[in-house]
């Protein structure tokens, strides 16, 4: 297989440094697939006939709007396109969005914009007009590097539309991500790591690296229940994990998040937000949003069915259904849970702050003595690699 040219790592000057801060992001969802992959929960619908983006694009503009009420005035640290499939956007629609967060909060420039795509919805035109329209970061949905695992992850592109749209995106965006999936069935170690290692070559800063996990309501599901779909059981999963970390700390892409990937300096501005705990509006049908107002936290969720979002919206300016006040404790138990994810782990002076309390002594010296987290000086504890495999089980002990 063709081998693409070397990155420009000097590229990744595009965009503001980190600052260590959580920041601000707004979150846009679009809804709508060209097809729904048997593994996927996401909020995602297939429509036959053509969505009428402009009747879309005004009720963005409007949810937004009240939003904004919300949250108050605010400086936008990042803005992600997620979906769905926003690369089935016009570039118009995209530009209109965009032009309406920076009408309702502050944008500076050089914040971090990214949109994901698919490769089978990829075309150098409509990309020029993302990337026009502000758009820097692209996230591709590549998924597997061999067409038998993309037929099976039921993707509509094959590896060539894949390498194709990796090329356009690094030709055309100052940065660019693109997703893989493993833990497929019957995958062995020795594949993994060859599918990896050709990934790495053609990535520039960033890759997202998920074990297949078998949600329930999706096809997976079904056929996973019937016994007609094996995937890797926990001991090969974790082989496989602990492969993809060791090679991409060698090749200079160290885990920054359990199955995120980067060069330092290229993490996703946006998505360190949510792990960091940081507010997030979240505007279209089925998004979720963090925002503070005063001394509290309010989560907001969206009303799922893009059709009937629509109607909320052009009826009472918003589609929200639930604006949940969450307590100090809730917000402590989000923090560690969002935080123990990240290799810098979690600031456990705002942990105390919310919960009122310091962890349990004896709790945090179990989970120390076998290995499964260490402290960061005095300020911050962070899972070890062992924990990362049992993170789950981490924050249920020192939630408690």
């Amino acid at each position: 297989m063709d081998t693409l040219e070397q990155p420009d790592l000097t590229r990744y000057a595009a965009l503001l440094p980190d600052t260590g801060e959580p920041g601000f992001g707004v979150y846009v969802h679009w809804p709508f697939c060209a097809a729904k992959c048997p593994y996927c929960d996401f909020n995602s619908h297939v429509r036959h006939q053509p969505v009428d983006q402009e009747r879309f694009t005004a009720a963005f503009l409007k949810e937004m709007a009240t939003v904004r009420q919300l949250s108050g005035p605010k400086t936008v640290t990042s803005v992600f396109l997620g979906g769905g499939t926003p690369s089935l956007m016009n570039p118009s629609t995209v530009a209109a969005i965009l032009d309406g967060i920076g009408k309702h909060w502050h944008m500076p420039d050089g914040i971090e914009i990214t949109m994901e795509a698919n490769p089978s919805s990829v075309e150098a035109e409509r990309f020029r007009g993302y990337r026009a329209a502000g758009v820097n970061r692209v996230s591709l949905g590549v998924q597997a590097l061999n067409d038998r695992d993309l037929k099976f992850l039921g993707r509509l592109h094959d590896v060539a539309d894949a390498l194709k749209a990796i090329k356009l995106a690094r030709d055309i965006f100052p940065r660019m991500s693109f997703d893989l999936i493993y833990a497929r069935p019957n995958q062995t170690v020795d594949e993994w790591e060859r599918e990896l290692k050709e990934a790495i070559s053609y990535a520039v800063d960033h890759l997202s690296l998920y074990q297949l996990t078998i949600e329930e309501g999706t096809p997976f599901f079904g056929l996973h229940k019937a016994g007609k779909l094996i995937v890797p059981d926990g001991e090969q999963s974790a082989l496989l994990y602990e492969a993809t970390q060791e090679i991409t700390a060698r090749e200079g892409l160290p885990a920054y998040e359990v199955s995120n990937h980067a060069r330092p300096g290229a993490e996703s501005r946006h998505n360190l937000t949510y792990w960091r705990y940081g507010d997030y509006a979240g505007i279209g049908p089925g998004a979720h949003g963090r925002l503070t107002r005063g001394s509290m936290k309010i989560a907001t969720a969206t009303e799922r069915k893009p059709e009937s979002w629509l109607d909320l919206v052009e009826r009472d300016g918003h589609g929200l259904l639930d604006q949940e006040q969450l307590g100090y404790d809730e917000q402590a138990d989000e923090l560690l849970l969002m935080g123990l994810r990240l290799k810098e782990g979690v600031d456990l002076a705002r942990w105390q702050q919310l919960s009122g309390r310091d962890l349990d002594p004896k709790r945090e010296e179990f989970l120390l003595e076998h290995g499964f987290v260490e402290r960061i000086g005095n300020s911050r504890l962070r899972c070890t690699p062992s924990g990362m495999l049992i993170l789950d089980s981490v924050v249920a002990d020192l939630a408690c």
